[in-house]
């Protein structure tokens, strides 16, 4: 039986990491293809592949948005796609990997420098590099923005008094982790781009971005200007092969950082603070209609591919507007995240003639995957009829999107789903905000309700 193994890697690392690992090992399951699917979650690597296996595979499956150290499976016939493909088609992908001529063990030593020089251009490009960085910023967000959260149930100024637990929650939550944010994002794209050499570069020209005010957005530009740059340092430079070990760890770290470092300073840096400063100022001036419309969109593109490329451009946008103390988009975008399970649920309870068994099933997880602000409960009902479910969320959310904004709803805390509404003071307007949710839920079960045919033999 010839062997098939797997990457999965989303880049909140939450939902579609595992759903697609599971989606590929019931499809393997049936096919009787031998599978190991290694994933990289939010909790870190889980059924790690180790060299045994990698020597022993057929082929390789990644599945993934975010980098998933590719270097490993140099030489391995690999077939790469985005996480939600595995979702969709996961026994195409097994037959397509399957249907790969395997290298040999000579093959495998002889292609490795070969694909290390060829990864680079391999890679999804910008997406997939930004998405890398996001997901390595996440966990200090949450974090951060938890502990914020904590230390507001002593009162929403009691952290201004020194020496008290308020004080020390508010220093890890703000003053640590929030700090690390912008560094961390833009480290971790120049490493997606360049690995190792662009670590240093990236995250040094993100904590400068962080100084001189550019925000996220000076820490994305840093990301990307360091790990090309280092990428095409790696390339230009050549060196005498008994002198090549000094090319990661001193010429291109001192080049890359000293150069991207100088650009962030001299120009780079003070024009995108400038959009920035422009963007938060904007942003805490809005009027109620330019609200709403704001709203309406973050919150349409948050159900649009529950966790995609457009989903996870809403959400980034959102976090990298905590840095600048900007909370109200935060607010709409976890409310509208949560909408569309939540809606798909109440549509299996008051039309479940027109659901499957399965699915009335499958909108009972929906609804806990809902309240958790995990927007990839609603992926199994969407891929079976998107033409109906798709609009019907996109409403629900968008219209929870708007009131949110609308009622002046704030989030301090980038995550958490309903759980964080009992956290004093992390939220404002409470009871507009769960009343916001509660629409924008009806409004999904409604359309769906109206637009979903019968099911036969139901």
């Amino acid at each position: 039986m010839r062997k098939i193994i797997a990457v999965t890697a989303c880049p909140t690392g939450v939902a579609h990491t595992y759903m697609a690992a599971e989606s590929l090992i019931k499809a393997a399951k049936a096919k009787n293809i031998e599978l190991k699917v290694e994933t990289r979650g939010a909790i870190g690597v889980e059924n790690e592949l180790t060299e045994q296996d990698i020597a022993e595979a057929h082929a390789v499956i990644l599945a993934a948005d975010t980098d998933v150290l590719e270097s490993r499976f140099a030489g391995k016939p690999v077939v790469k796609v985005g996480v939600a493909q595995a979702l969709k088609d996961p026994a195409g992908l097994l037959d397509q990997a399957l249907a790969m001529k395997a290298a040999s063990a000579d093959d495998y030593l002889k292609q490795i420098n070969q694909a290390k020089s060829d990864r680079g251009a391999s890679r999804k490009g910008p997406y997939k590099h930004l998405m890398t960085g996001v997901s390595a910023m996440l966990p200090l967000v949450v974090a951060g923005g938890l502990l914020i959260a904590i230390s507001f149930i002593f009162g929403i100024e009691a952290f201004n008094e020194k020496g008290t637990l308020a004080a020390a929650l508010m220093d890890i939550g703000g003053g640590a982790a929030f700090a690390l944010m912008v560094p961390i994002l833009a480290g971790f794209i120049a490493f997606s781009i360049a690995e190792k050499p662009g670590l240093a570069p990236g995250l040094v020209g993100g904590m400068l971005a962080s100084q001189i005010g550019a925000g996220f957005i000076g820490g994305i530009a840093a990301g990307f200007l360091a790990g090309y740059l280092a990428k095409w340092l790696k390339d230009w430079i050549k060196l005498p092969r008994n002198l090549e070990g000094l090319k990661p760890i001193l010429i291109i770290p001192l080049l890359a950082t000293g150069i991207t470092g100088l650009l962030m300073i001299y120009v780079i840096g003070e024009p995108v603070k400038f959009t920035m400063d422009g963007l938060t100022n904007w942003l805490n001036t809005i009027g109620s209609t330019n609200a709403v419309l704001l709203g309406l969109l973050l919150g349409a593109m948050m159900a649009f591919d529950m966790g995609g490329p457009v989903n996870k451009a809403a959400y980034t946008f959102a976090v990298g507007l905590l840095a600048s103390s900007v909370y109200g988009p935060m607010a709409a975008v976890m409310a509208a995240g949560m909408t569309p399970p939540l809606g798909l649920w109440l549509a299996t309870i008051i039309a479940p003639k027109k659901f499957t068994l399965d699915e009335r099933n499958a909108g009972k997880s929906a609804a806990v995957l809902g309240i958790s602000f995990i927007t990839e409960g609603a992926i199994p009902f969407a891929a079976g009829d998107p033409f109906r479910v798709i609009p019907s969320i996109m409403a629900g959310s968008a219209v929870t999107g708007a009131l949110s904004m609308l009622f002046g709803a704030t989030l301090q805390a980038p995550h958490g789903g309903i759980f964080v509404l009992a956290i004093p003071n992390a939220v404002t307007q409470v009871g507009l905000y769960a009343l916001a949710i509660a629409i924008g839920t009806v409004v999904t079960a409604l359309i769906l309700s109206v637009l979903k045919k019968p099911v036969i033999n139901n």
